[in-house]
């Protein structure tokens, strides 16, 4: 990136960049890239990727950062290959070897199916030490780096489907789709486990976030040509602040009831869906937020963004 444009003004940008993050990158690190190449005062990123994993990481620019906690919650699919008969300290091939075990003699296809389906539905994980969560203020892989375990309790998790892609010798690939919260690490290692010979992940890289699908991703090369082209070129490849709750259902209202909305105050709106998150417009296509359906009827403003009018258009629908 030129000097030049590191010195141009910072920009109020709004949107969804879904970033292919590139091997060898940690998110943060993504995400500054992202940030810098399109000059914007405020972003973040929505569920990290380990340095070692690639694929689809949604950036929030501007206030499309509101709505970024509804992609944390949201489902993710993952491609990863593991392979068999090698455990290490964190699950993956950046940590030591724990332990080699060989195989299951004649190790076949319809034994890893009977494995894999054990593990499809609501299961139990154990979070592993290597991982971004806390212990009494310490991050669990800053302990583990200095030698020290905890005791971690277990949660629940939903694997939506598990599948076979392909099984050649130690090498193990599958498809998941699953909830916040799920380890792919812990659920290679628990697999291997149940295989009898021990797994960890030698390549992951996730390709949706609900409601995204991969087509729409684009790396960090191309969005550098775009940004040599102009901003025009660059915002081009933004989706709408809304398209991150597109799965929700729309809700429309008057002038009148937007005022009040902005203001903090429920309205009634006839023939509101029953309950629960919706997305709230001003008559067709004018995306203010999210809003609530109360008990009453009434719905609620819960979170409403501030659009300029060249990007105030949503999804609508």
């Amino acid at each position: 990136m030129s000097n030049e444009r590191l010195r141009l003004p910072k920009r109020d940008v709004h949107g969804v960049v879904l970033l292919d993050k590139p091997l060898g990158l940690s998110s943060n690190a993504a995400l500054q890239a992202v940030k810098r190449l399109y000059r914007v005062r405020k972003a973040g990123h929505t569920g990290s990727l380990d340095p070692q994993a690639t694929g689809m990481l949604p950036i929030c620019l501007g206030e499309a950062t509101k709505v970024s906690a509804y992609l944390l919650d949201a489902d993710k699919t993952y491609d990863f290959v593991c392979r068999l008969g090698v455990t290490t300290t964190t699950g993956d091939a950046e940590g030591e070897v724990l332990e080699r075990r060989p195989l299951p003699a004649a190790l076949s296809v319809a034994q890893v199916e009977a494995v894999l389906a054990r593990f499809r539905g609501e299961i139990e994980q154990i979070p592993p030490m290597y991982s971004a969560l806390r212990y009494q203020g310490q991050r669990l892989y800053r302990l583990a780096r200095q030698g020290v375990e905890v005791e971690r309790a277990p949660r629940t998790v939903t694997i939506h489907t598990l599948a076979l892609r392909a099984l050649e010798g130690e090498r193990l690939a599958c498809t998941v789709r699953c909830s916040k919260g799920t380890y792919v690490r812990t659920l290679a290692e628990d697999i291997g486990r149940a295989l009898g010979c021990g797994a960890h992940v030698v390549e992951l890289r996730r390709s949706a976030v609900s409601p995204y699908a991969a087509a729409a991703m684009v790396g960090l090369d191309e969005l550098e040509r775009l940004a040599e082209q102009g901003e025009a070129a660059l915002d081009a490849r933004l989706l709408p602040v809304d398209s991150a709750i597109a799965h929700w259902p729309a809700l429309h209202v008057g002038a009148d009831s937007a005022h009040y909305l902005r203001h903090g105050n429920p309205v009634l709106v006839p023939r509101a869906p029953t309950r629960g998150l919706v997305r709230l417009y001003q008559g067709e296509t004018r995306f203010l937020g999210i809003g609530e359906i109360l008990d009453d009827g009434r719905v609620a403003p819960r979170r409403l963004v501030q659009l300029p009018a060249e990007t105030e258009h949503g999804l609508a629908g």
